[in-house]
């Protein structure tokens, strides 16, 4: 017996076996599995290394939205890096709370994780900002993110940096091949001035590295003057979030509900526009092509004549005593804005340390040390934006693929360059978040 179907446009009408209805059958439930895992395959593969729990809440806010979002994304790793005191707990503690609201999340989408999943790709990394030479020791971190790289895909892993570079450093120290495999999304500005050490050896040592440096650029999530009201950094909790699931009634708790979240710009640039090009448009950012890091060196102080770019690397070389002791041992610290960092010896009776200011400031600087030639060292600097500043001898060389905040004046936001390549972008992030929280109702 055959089957009469209908071939459309025409009128005419073909017989087919039941044989081949069969085997057509076959082929159309092949294709839909491939289709299937074509589907689960392009979605972004990504690595969070953050200092949530640190000293700024707005990592918090930031997993809130990755989680609400992870049906979007392939979750690798999820690890917890410096600066301050949060560890691999606070990942774990928004799990728990994801968990909770998964069941009407699941109701939009299949396509989000399993708690346990998360939980077992959660791990621990450095908690301690790296020595003058920019990497100490392995840590589950760090190894988790070579095993990450490793792993066969015909798609980048992203390492989205929401806090120090530290055990990117270190994965890059201990398996320089991962550079292939990788691509490196890192809110710098604040986080390069505590991780300034680990930042200088990655740029001196892997200078191929494909990266985005975003300093300012993300700032354009936080700064919203431009903003209609009722999404405004007050105004989004009570009109959006308040009263809706686990997250929401947790959100609250990160700087009382209001919007920060500044590294989120590296999670929805993967998921809007063609992360491939950091040139082009996407809500995180548009980015220039950068040859070089530029860095100062100062030997014996520096005064406030003394000018730098905001986000360049600065280093005072100070003269002491040689002292025989290994190199990176601290032997003074270095104190700006109330903030202290530590100082090495570098050998030969040579002192140093470093420090990234964060934005444009005229900074003073005094060393304390119970070395009498190193204690009380006191002086200035002013640094400008914009970024990268003036060339000299001692700037990083970068390789073909290192990215920064655009230098366009238009493109400023105050002092913040670049920012408004993601400020143009708030209103339709935000409201397409907003939809999402509807979910959790």
């Amino acid at each position: 017996m055959s089957l009469p179907i209908k071939y459309s446009p025409s009128s005419e009408y073909y017989s087919i076996s039941k044989n081949t209805m069969f085997l057509l059958f076959l082929v159309c439930l092949t294709f839909a599995g491939v289709y299937k895992m074509e589907a689960q395959e392009i979605r972004p593969r990504i690595l969070i290394s953050s200092d949530i729990g640190g000293t700024d809440p707005d990592d918090f806010q930031s997993m809130i939205h990755l989680l609400m979002y992870a049906n979007e994304v392939s979750i690798e790793g999820l690890v917890s890096s410096p600066y301050g005191p949060g560890r691999k707990k606070d990942f774990l503690d928004m799990i728990d709370l994801y968990e909770k609201d998964l069941p009407k999340l699941k109701e939009h989408s299949g396509g989000f994780p399993h708690p346990d999943s998360l939980r077992a790709i959660t791990k621990q990394g450095e908690t301690e900002l790296a020595p003058f030479r920019g990497f100490r020791r392995a840590t589950e971190g760090s190894d988790w993110i070579v095993k990450c790289a490793k792993e066969k895909s015909d798609q980048p892993l992203w390492v989205l940096v929401w806090g120090g570079l530290e055990d990117i450093a270190q994965a890059l120290h201990d398996a320089p091949e991962i550079k292939e495999n990788i691509k490196v999304y890192w809110i710098g500005g604040p986080n390069k001035k505590w991780g300034v050490n680990a930042y200088s050896y990655i740029a001196e040592n892997h200078p191929d590295l494909w990266m985005i440096e975003a300093n300012a650029t993300y700032r354009g999530w936080i700064i919203d003057d431009e903003s209609p009201e009722n999404i405004n950094a007050k105004n989004f909790y009570p009109n959006f979030i308040k009263g809706k699931g686990h997250l929401g009634k947790d959100f609250v708790n990160h700087y009382n509900g209001d919007i920060k979240m500044g590294d989120t710009p590296s999670l929805v640039y993967v998921l809007n526009g063609d992360p491939n090009d950091p040139t082009g448009e996407s809500w995180g950012g548009s980015f220039t092509k950068i040859q070089r890091s530029t860095r100062s060196i100062f030997q014996n102080g520096s005064t406030q004549t003394d000018t730098v770019a905001a986000y360049d690397v600065i280093e005072w070389q100070f003269k002491g005593p040689v002292l025989d002791i290994p190199k990176d041992s601290v032997c003074f610290t270095n104190e700006i804005w109330g903030q202290v960092w530590n100082g090495y010896y570098l050998g030969d009776g040579i002192y140093g340390t470093k420090y990234s200011s964060k934005k444009p400031e005229i900074g003073s600087y005094r060393t304390s040390s119970d070395i009498p030639e190193l204690d009380g060292l006191t002086g200035q600097y002013t640094s400008i934006v914009p970024w990268p500043g003036e060339t000299s001898e001692h700037d990083y060389i970068l390789g073909t693929n290192w990215y920064g905040d655009r230098l366009e004046p238009q493109l400023f936001m105050g002092v913040q360059q670049g920012a408004k390549t993601v400020a143009k972008h708030r209103e339709a992030f935000l409201m397409d978040w907003a939809e999402r929280w509807k979910w959790l109702e």
